[in-house]
């Protein structure tokens, strides 16, 4: 799927959710008067039929003083885990980028494990693909382009390809190690001998590890002004994590994401059955 180029990313995905039916979305501890308001926003734009996870009171209480409507139900821990590992994904507009960026995993896994960077990797592309990408674009980050045992995470970046190359990971180009400037820029790809698809112009950006994805995400937020959807993956329901930092534009962006995300797990599941 091709997106504009300028402040338009975002809204295109809220667009492609207007022939869908809101979908139930756990929202996670919206203990905060801007992340409540915008689950409701979304609910009354049709998005989402919002379940609130956290202390009921709590959440009535803001609820009641922002004068927000509060219909939904709030849940108590329910069984929302998967075999699959549970990972985070910020959805970037970045101004400066040609595409909406996916970068992961910048909230939950501190020190993932190859293991741990297969799901990771498999959630964010069943991700892209639920968005209209066929084959999304994988770069695979590390601090250098060359694979070297001093650094794990270019050996741990040339077994997820070669995991891709024999179909342990689906429906994606992968590419790595890359350092983030031969990741984004074909340029500078080039100027190191590097010829891939990838280069350039990757959908989706693995970090090796919690500490690099969240600099990244927060590097793009506040230097190149970029908006982030954030979306928890994995687990049996969409569940949004955003940022007190956050946007109402990009709160709304999660919910259609969220949305998309769980409609096309629902086609996949009635396709199997």
């Amino acid at each position: 799927m091709a997106y504009d180029t300028g402040t338009g990313k975002y809204e295109q995905l809220v667009t492609r959710c207007k022939s869908l039916a809101p979908v139930t979305t756990a929202v996670v501890h919206p203990c905060e008067q801007s992340a409540l308001a915008g689950a409701a926003e979304a609910a009354a734009k049709g998005l989402i039929t919002p379940i609130y996870v956290g202390p009921k009171a709590r959440i009535a209480e803001i609820a009641s003083k922002g004068a927000i409507e509060l219909g939904a139900v709030v849940a108590r821990d329910s069984g929302l885990r998967t075999g699959r590992r549970i990972s985070h994904v910020f959805i970037m507009d970045v101004p400066t980028y040609h595409k909406v960026l996916i970068v992961t995993d910048a909230a939950i896994n501190i020190a993932p494990s190859l293991e741990d960077k297969v799901d990771i990797c498999q959630n964010a592309i069943d991700l892209a693909v639920s968005l209209g990408l066929k084959q999304p674009k994988v770069a695979i980050l590390a601090a250098v382009e060359t694979v070297t045992s001093k650094m794990p995470a270019t050996l741990d970046a040339a077994a997820l390809c070669k995991m891709a190359e024999r179909g342990q990971i689906k429906n994606a180009l992968l590419e790595g190690p890359l350092a983030f400037d031969n990741a984004i820029s074909k340029d500078a790809a080039l100027t190191k001998g590097i010829k891939s698809e990838v280069a350039g112009d990757p959908d989706i950006l693995l970090a090796p590890d919690l500490e690099a994805g969240n600099i990244l995400a927060k590097l793009l937020n506040f230097l190149a002004r970029a908006d982030s959807a954030g979306l928890v993956l994995g687990a049996r329901v969409p569940i949004i994590l955003t940022s007190r930092a956050d946007s109402v534009r990009a709160r709304i962006a999660s919910c259609a994401v969220a949305m998309q995300a769980a409609h096309a797990r629902r086609a996949t599941a009635a396709v199997v059955s």
